[in-house]
């Protein structure tokens, strides 16, 4: 385990391309340049809130026993090997086209070597402005900070591909913020975050190359991008096979979201990693009741562009705007357009497969597809509590007597009361699902394994984390540190206390239903 005072960090990004290195931190454009030097600014008192020691263990971290490297972790020390930057990017945001945006909060300290040819990134959110804030403060306050940490975390554990989130730290200084733009600025406690990931490399940065027509920019990014973290595509046509996993890549991120009902709420594609992360967590939500239309960003209303239903959909435009910026690079584009038509294909494959895995089915066939889609049209119309639902279908009797039986059965996975009609498609659905389960070629047993591998029983739900949010503002973390244990364990029992449906009061409550970008 080595300290972070005393480790020797590496600084591949910035020897490899041209920076702006005056250490300037006001808003300006930055053309020719895919990064600028920026060195956190200092906060009045850090203190050490929350630490991953998972992460940590993984990358050889020794927690901070000092406040000299509780310092690193809030931005007022920065070691010698340290080169802090801001990278410059661009993105669509929903859907337009917004030019160039960079690290408005985040600055990067230097890259974590764990093995020769293997370093993570550190990369300190809500550290200060930087050349790209605009008109912001590049300053994070400790309800978003909270949200980040823990849910970082909790994905990393439920499977699904993301950046992760090392420490948590409270800066002693106050922050205004107008959390739902609407007049009412108030002050908050300030955080910074401790972001890790291989690379914080988004489509964004291609796109501002492709947008500036910088096409050697572009093609060196590509090229340094493809070496470091796709090294196995080589020849010629390396940057067509790069494209093409970076799409497949972003098809099963999207597959692994609608597994655990994880909902985004702002994919720009300034927001979309380039290694196929779940990366910048905002108004993000798990489903509650089923709900395809559902999103949790005040933004996104009243068109629902980033809705949970319409999440792959989006992942298939986002990537249609990275092949765009990329377009130069190929002489006939055809190729390019052809890679990106495997969006489809690789998703639905790998969608359908998860759904069999979540059903406990040995196999999917054409047949089991149309029983999907029977389940998403009754789940739609039922509303039940989707987590909690297929955590009942695991251990689903298979011989309930009436649709009267069935509604009693999901009783505690319910938000309503079921209508007759209701009632009667619930139990049509069983029957057959039933049926279906008695022709597997697998045990029961084994299909329930399988089921109970694939459907998280815990999740962190807006309103627990609202609730953890408020404690730790009054300077109390006791439900803070049981979700952080909690999450460890998803697929577990253990933490039984938390699968419950979201309460009435939280359907309206703000922080528990809608949430904004504001951090």
């Amino acid at each position: 385990m080595e300290s972070l005072l005393s480790k020797k960090y590496k600084k591949e990004f910035v020897t490899a391309f041209d920076g702006d290195e005056s250490g300037n931190l006001e808003p300006r454009q930055t053309p020719n340049v895919l990064y600028s030097k920026a060195i956190p600014t200092p906060v009045p008192k850090p203190a050490l809130l929350a630490w991953s020691d998972g992460l940590a263990q993984k990358l050889g971290i020794q927690k901070p026993g000092s406040q000299q490297e509780i310092d690193v972790l809030g931005g007022n020390r920065v070691t010698e090997t340290m080169y802090p930057y801001a990278a410059c990017y661009a993105g669509h945001q929903f859907g337009n086209w917004a030019g160039q945006l960079g690290d408005g909060r985040a600055i990067t300290l230097g890259e974590w070597e764990t093995a020769p040819g293997q370093s993570w990134e550190l990369q300190l959110k809500g550290a200060g402005p930087t050349p790209y804030s605009r008109r912001a403060d590049g300053r994070a306050v400790l309800r978003s900070s909270v949200r980040e940490y823990l849910m970082s975390e909790a994905m990393h554990y439920l499977g699904v591909p993301t950046t992760r989130a090392l420490s948590l730290v409270s800066t002693g200084e106050p922050i205004l913020r107008d959390m739902f733009y609407n007049g009412n600025a108030a002050y908050e406690p300030g955080a910074i975050v401790m972001r890790v990931a291989p690379s914080f490399l988004r489509f964004g940065n291609f796109e501002i190359l492709g947008a500036r027509k910088e096409t050697d920019n572009l093609q060196n990014l590509v090229n340094w991008t493809i070496a470091r973290y796709y090294p196995h595509h080589q020849g010629e046509d390396k940057v067509l096979q790069w494209f093409t996993e970076v799409v497949e890549r972003t098809a099963k991120l999207m597959v692994d979201w609608m597994r655990v009902g994880f909902v985004h709420g702002v994919m720009n594609t300034d927001n979309m990693s380039i290694l196929g992360l779940t990366i910048d967590y905002g108004p993000y939500s798990f489903v509650d009741d089923y709900d395809p239309n559902f999103t949790p960003n005040t933004t996104d209303l009243p068109g629902r562009r980033y809705a949970f239903g319409k999440q792959p959909s989006i992942g298939y435009w986002n990537l249609g705007c990275l092949a765009g910026a990329l377009a130069p690079l190929f002489p006939d584009t055809k190729p390019l357009v052809a890679a990106l038509e495997t969006y489809r294909e690789v998703y639905w494959a790998n969608y359908y497969a998860m759904m069999g895995k979540k059903l406990g089915l040995d196999q999917v066939s054409e047949d089991d597809i149309k029983l999907i889609k029977e389940l998403e049209q009754m789940l739609t119309a039922l509303k039940p509590d989707m987590t909690i639902f297929f955590q009942l279908l695991i251990d689903l009797p298979l011989d309930l007597a009436d649709a009267d039986a069935a509604e009693v059965y999901f009783k505690k996975g319910l938000y309503d009361d079921l209508s007759g009609a209701e009632k009667e498609a619930l139990y049509t659905f069983l029957k057959k699902y039933s049926t279906r389960l008695l022709a597997n070629s697998c045990t029961r047993e084994a299909s329930q394994e399988l089921m109970r591998r694939t459907n998280p029983r815990f999740i962190l739900r807006n309103y627990l984390l609202h609730q953890a949010i408020e404690e730790m503002e009054q300077g109390k973390s006791d439900l803070f540190d049981k979700l952080q244990q909690a999450l460890k364990e998803p697929y577990s029992s253990k933490y039984d206390e938390f699968f419950e449906t979201r309460p009435e009061w939280a359907s309206q409550k703000a922080g528990c239903s809608m949430l904004s970008c504001s951090s």
